[in-house]
This record gives C-alpha cells, structure tokens and sequence, in this order.
C-alpha cells in the first residue's frame, strides 16, 4: 500500500463520520416537509436541516483536504464508512439495538475497503487535465444524470422516482469530487486563475444541484430508497472521472484487479444494505409527511 498517504486516508475517515452525522440530521428534516408546503422554505426554516448543512460543510473541508493529499481513488470509498459510523448514531438516536446482519454488512464493507486500497494500491494521476479529455466523461455523467431526472419526474412510483433522484444527487457529488484536486490547486495560484477557469464553477454548481436533489430524493419517497442508489453513485461516478480523466491507476496485476474487482462489487452491495438501515433507523416511516 505504498501509494496510499496515510494523512489523505485520516482525513477521509473524519469526512466519513462528519458526512454520517450531518446525514441523519438531513434525512429526517427532508421528509418531515409537508407536500403542499414549499420545499426550500420548508428546510429553510428547520434548524435540524442547518444543523445537518454546517455538519456537511465541515465534513467537506476534510474532504476537501484528504483529495488534496491523496487520490479519488483513495478517498471516495473511504467516504462510504459513513454508513458504518451511521449504524451507532441510528440505534442510540432511535434508541434500538444494531442487528447482526447490520454489524456483518459492516464488517464485509470494512473487509473490502481494506482489500481495495491493499491490493489495489491505487496511485494519483493528473490534477490538472486538459478538457479535451473531460469532454467525453464527463458528457457521459451528466447525461446519466438527465436521464435519472427525467425518469424520475416521468415515473408515478415514488419508490422509483426516490432513487433515480438519489442516483443523479450522487452522480452530481461525484462530478464535484473528480474536480476539487484541480479547483484547491487553482486557488493556490490565486484568485483570478480560479475565477477565470471552468472547474471551480462545475463543481459548485453540480454540488448545490446535488444538494437539492439529494433533499427532493428524501421527501418524495421512502429513505430506504434514495440512500443506496446515492451511497453508491456518488463514488463510482468519481471513481470512473478518476481513471478515465485524472489517469489515476490501480498498481497491481490482472489476478490484483479481479480481487478489486470483487471488493468494488462486495462494497456496493454492503452499502446498499447499511444504507438502507440507516434509513429505517435515521427515520422511521410513520413519522413521514406528505
């Protein structure tokens, strides 16, 4: 694991745990906004949901500064053990025990995490790439994410409609991922040149767009629902920007990258899992509105 800096790593985990608290906190604000009442100015007004935004802004500056010092490839599944501080959070919260299907999706979550940065040894790339090279990912992305928008303003389930939001919400945060190593660099070379570049606009703009799908996810459909589809979109999207556009890479060989492979696979379903009861925990279905 010679690739992996350990400072990058510590920071990711106390993004991790920030991102889980502030989570709970903006789950439950979300939903309890009734449906004939104005979306925003029902967030607005619910100190829950400033409470879970400043959690999410700190959160941020640590992840900020662990893509400064290591990989997307290292940081965004680090991300993911939010769903693993969320599990102690939701039972003492709610007042519940944690299941032991809940502790054995965690341990296969933290098994697989450690077998992706082992054996994957993932290496930095580029932080500064060029758009002709952004152009085709990056286009891929938001297309992903159009269509995730439409179909989720088309379907009449809410079930669906909450997870195609949940997904394009996870998407956009991993659009904003990919481009905060380049963005932190451009303003350290001072203001103009992050004022007159196009990556500190984008990630701005796919983060606060994100926000609010993310937040729409969680009031038009059940939490068990949105919370997967967006736990798991966010890094894989940043992942994919990460190897197709960043040229980052994973230092091993071909029986390393089916190992990795498994791992990727093995996280994802986890995640799914521990997201989902993080959303049965973090809010109960009987205390939804609208």
């Amino acid at each position: 694991m010679s690739n992996v800096p350990v400072a990058a790593v510590v920071c990711a985990f106390i993004a991790a745990l920030g991102f889980a608290v502030a989570a709970v906190a903006q789950q439950r604000a979300a939903a309890q906004v009734p449906a004939g009442e104005a979306f925003l100015a029902g967030l607005i007004r619910s100190p829950r949901w400033w409470a879970g935004i400043i959690g999410d802004g700190g959160a941020f500056v640590f992840q900020i500064v662990a893509l400064a010092l290591g990989s997307v490839l290292i940081v965004q599944p680090i991300l993911v053990t939010s769903l693993i501080f969320a599990l102690p959070l939701a039972a003492r919260y709610n007042n519940v025990p944690v299941t032991r299907a809940a502790w054995a999706h965690a341990v296969a979550l933290s098994l697989a995490l450690a077998c992706f940065l082992v054996v994957g040894d993932p290496s930095e790339g580029v932080r500064d790439a060029p758009w002709a090279h952004w152009v085709g990912p990056l286009s891929l992305v938001l297309g992903l994410v159009v269509a995730a928008v439409v179909a989720g303003v088309l379907v009449r389930a809410t079930g669906l409609r909450a997870m195609l939001l949940g997904a394009a919400a996870g998407l956009l945060f991993g659009v904003s991922a990919a481009l905060t190593q380049h963005v932190v660099e451009l303003f350290g070379n001072g203001i103009g040149a992050a004022l007159s570049s196009w990556e500190p606009y984008t990630m701005v703009g796919s983060g606060l767009l994100g926000l609010y799908l993310q937040q729409r996810a969680y009031q038009v459909g059940a939490l068990s629902a949105s919370l997967p589809a967006f736990t798991v979109a966010e890094p894989l999207g940043a992942m994919f920007l990460g190897l197709t556009v960043l040229e980052e890479r994973l230092n091993t060989g071909p029986v390393g990258i089916i190992v990795v492979g498994v791992s990727v696979v093995v996280m994802c379903v986890a995640a799914v899992q521990l997201s989902r009861v993080q959303a049965q925990g973090a809010l109960p279905e009987p205390e939804r509105v609208g």
